[in-house]
């Protein structure tokens, strides 16, 4: 029978102690009532509490999401469209998270997909789809006001998806495709027309090269011949200067002179032409030449 109370006493003392004492993680606080009315807030780490009298309820303070569901929404050009969005948020007070609201997640899915149908339905289709930073600060900002009461903080607001209507997407489709097409004729004629300024550019460059390179051996051709008629008329200078000084070193006689007068005037007679047109002082060479005959005469005699 002892032993049975003792057995007893233990399991109460078991079961008080469970009651008194609660440990709280870093990431936890804990909200206290005594008697089902608000005692205290317990940070982290052990809690006693007076068992049977006391109770606690844990709050979690690390970021949580939530998913809001999709929904059809129509925009100010009457376009449906589907929208769905996540939310991030943490609990900063959990006073008013415990008393200021009964279903957290159930309260802030209705209240962003009532602000999501608000701010969608003042945007056009292609203000929708291009906005969805504006949409998520907009819808952020609102939700941030609403859950101040209820201890919580938004932290950011995603907007997952928006989905127009099929034939609105075919439609978009073949309009982006069109841009595309037109995006691409305008750069290949950019390309044709940067090609056909290079290659002028480049006929040009080879015509005036082409053009300077012919001047320049013009030039040089013309430099050269300059110069042989140079050389060449200086040669036929020196060449007479020294045939008139050989001539004058040799002294030469009438008859010498008569002599080549005649050969020179056999080469004329050698022509084809039957015209043989004799100088104005002939006679004083022929003259020279009866003396040369005098002069072969007086010789025979010898």
């Amino acid at each position: 029978m002892i032993f049975e109370i003792v057995i007893l006493i233990i399991i109460i003392l078991i079961i008080i102690g469970l009651k008194s004492v609660k440990i709280l993680r870093p990431y936890e606080k804990g909200v206290i009532e005594r008697l089902g009315k608000y005692s205290r807030t317990a940070d982290s780490g052990v809690v006693l509490l007076i068992p049977f009298i006391e109770t606690i309820q844990k709050v979690d303070l690390r970021e949580q999401v939530v998913d809001v569901p999709p929904q059809e929404v129509i925009t100010k050009d009457n376009t449906v469209v589907v929208v769905d969005c996540v939310i991030f948020y943490e609990v900063v007070d959990a006073f008013n998270a415990v008393y200021n609201v009964v279903n957290f997640y159930h309260a802030i899915t209705k209240l962003a997909q009532t602000n999501l149908r608000n701010i969608i339905g003042d945007l056009e289709l292609d203000e929708t789809l291009t906005s969805r930073e504006m949409i998520n600060a907009e819808l952020r900002e609102v939700l941030d006001v609403a859950t101040d009461k209820w201890g919580s903080k938004v932290v950011r607001v995603e907007i997952q998806k928006i989905e127009p209507p099929q034939d609105i997407v075919e439609a978009m489709s073949k309009q982006m495709k069109a841009e595309r097409m037109k995006r691409a004729s305008i750069l290949e004629a950019e390309g044709y027309k940067q090609s056909e300024i290079t290659r002028s550019e480049g006929d040009k460059q080879a015509a005036i090269l082409e053009a300077e390179g012919k001047a320049e051996s013009i030039k040089k051709m013309a430099e050269a011949d300059k110069q042989a008629e140079i050389l060449k008329a200086e040669g036929e200078a020196i060449a007479i200067e020294k045939v008139y000084s050989a001539i004058h070193d040799g002294n030469p006689d009438d008859g010498l002179i008569a002599i080549k007068y005649l050969e020179s005037l056999e080469k004329i007679a050698d022509g084809k032409s039957n015209k043989v047109f004799l100088p104005l002082e002939s006679s004083g060479v022929l003259g020279s030449v009866a003396g040369i005959a005098e002069l072969f005469k007086q010789d025979k005699k010898e």
